[in-house]
């Protein structure tokens, strides 16, 4: 495998979900930026509980730090950068985290949106693919809606961690 291996859990999406995240993976990169600042903006109250509980935040100092002191410019750049799983020091930061941490870079730089971190330009209105997948997102239940959340986000970053081969890829058994 390459070092672009993509974290990919379509095993434990249902089709309604696994559907959701490959219109999601259809969007250009600042569309899927537009949407995921949308659904914590229209959702976060639900969103909230389930990542920040679940995650830890000292794990993430450069991007829940450092990042907040970079340019607007610039942290529109680390974030296509993530999304494109691009070889950066920030992507490899979000990269080496665990979705839930992953979850919370997001929430965190959405609510500074427009504060600490760059916003919407004034005149942007979403296109109809992305309200068409926030309302898909929407009429998930949360169990279905957080299965999303997680895929979308463990497959931003990167990485260059390789998965374990398998004994049926190397033929051979475990030893003691």
């Amino acid at each position: 495998m390459t070092a672009s291996y993509e974290k990919n859990s379509s095993q434990a999406l249902s089709n309604e979900t696994q559907s959701v995240v490959e219109a999601f993976n259809k969007l250009n990169t600042d569309a899927k930026l537009a949407w995921f600042y949308l659904v914590y903006e229209n959702m976060g109250d639900s969103i909230t509980p389930a990542a920040p509980a679940a995650a830890e935040p000292e794990l993430a100092p450069l991007l829940l730090n450092d990042y907040l002191q970079i340019s607007g410019e610039e942290q529109l750049n680390v974030m296509r950068d993530i999304v494109n799983r691009k070889d950066t020091e920030y992507s490899r930061a979000y990269g080496a985290l665990k979705e839930n941490n992953q979850l919370l870079v997001w929430y965190v730089w959405a609510v500074a949106m427009g504060d600490t971190v760059v916003d919407f330009p004034d005149n942007y209105e979403p296109g109809n693919a992305i309200n068409d997948l926030l309302s898909q997102i929407q009429k998930l239940d949360f169990e279905a809606q957080m299965s999303v959340f997680r895929t979308i986000a463990g497959e931003m970053g990167y990485s260059d961690v390789q998965p374990i081969e398998t004994q049926a890829e190397t033929g051979k058994t475990s030893s003691l």
